[in-house]
């Protein structure tokens, strides 16, 4: 049993406090859904977990069993169980998946002998075309094919731990239903705890949530059940804003791979 645990997170970007005091536990085999409106620290909160630069933690912990995630960079923290599925997978050129995946695997001391194969019937179980394993990470594909990449990498990592940065962005049903579909395997098969950053309760019926948030204003203003979802799709996100508009807090950039490993 593995906890990622957050305690009492305060953190900035570009001068201006965003995350007010998080605190929140996944445990293996959670999921726990992060909704909230434009701007109100969703993305923030994933990139300050997995070590974006650019953002200052002014208070709080990150801890992955006990180990002080904010005092490593971004790829210990990958190496340390923790894995970032981005709102917009970046196009790497003349790096092939099977590439990647050989360099990850050999960095966390695993076989390769037969990655070729593992990578094929993930696709295949994913509904991932083979004919597209060859081409450069990401370069060309669709919105929804870099999502069903983006998955295979997950469940072929096996990290303790899964962000989803809004994993239904741009997709269509299909492709929403296989991506989902095989996160949930995952917490069942090897207990991934999984932190799901969306906007919409559509991801929700296909990934089952055991906890939901609502963060607005960097804060998470209620917590419960997959009946607060239900919630806020029926009662929308005003009914925890106190009436202010959707997205009165300035949203940060889209995650960058390039930025999110730089020195």
């Amino acid at each position: 049993m593995s906890t990622l645990e957050i305690k009492g997170l305060v953190a900035s970007v570009a001068g201006k406090q965003i995350l007010n005091g998080i605190d929140l536990v996944v445990r293996s085999g959670e999921v726990h859904a992060v909704m909230g409106p434009n701007g109100a620290g969703k993305s923030t909160l994933s990139a300050v977990i997995m070590g974006k630069p650019g953002y200052e933690v002014h208070a709080g912990e990150v801890l992955l069993d006990g180990v002080d995630l904010l005092a490593l960079p971004a790829w210990q923290r990958a190496q340390a169980g923790l894995h970032l599925v981005m709102q917009y997978p970046t196009e790497v050129p003349g790096v092939g998946l099977n590439d990647m995946l050989t360099e990850a695997f050999k960095a966390r001391g695993r076989n390769t002998d037969t990655l070729a194969q593992e990578v094929a019937a993930e696709a295949e179980r994913i509904n991932f075309p083979v004919a597209l394993l060859d081409r450069s990470l990401n370069v060309d594909l669709s919105g929804g094919e870099k999502k069903r990449n983006e998955t295979l990498q997950l469940a072929l990592l096996a990290p303790k731990f899964a962000i989803l940065d809004e994993l239904d962005s741009g997709l269509d049903i299909d492709a929403l239903r296989d991506c989902a579909r095989r996160v949930e395997d995952a917490t069942n098969e090897n207990q991934l705890g999984v932190l799901a950053i969306t906007h919409y309760n559509r991801l929700l019926e296909e990934l089952h949530p055991d906890h939901v948030h609502i963060l607005v204003k960097g804060r998470i203003v209620a917590s419960g059940g997959p009946e607060l979802a239900d919630q806020l799709e029926a009662d929308g996100y005003e009914a925890f804003t106190g009436g202010e508009p959707e997205g009165a807090v300035q949203a940060a950039r889209p995650s960058s791979l390039d930025e999110l490993f730089a020195l």
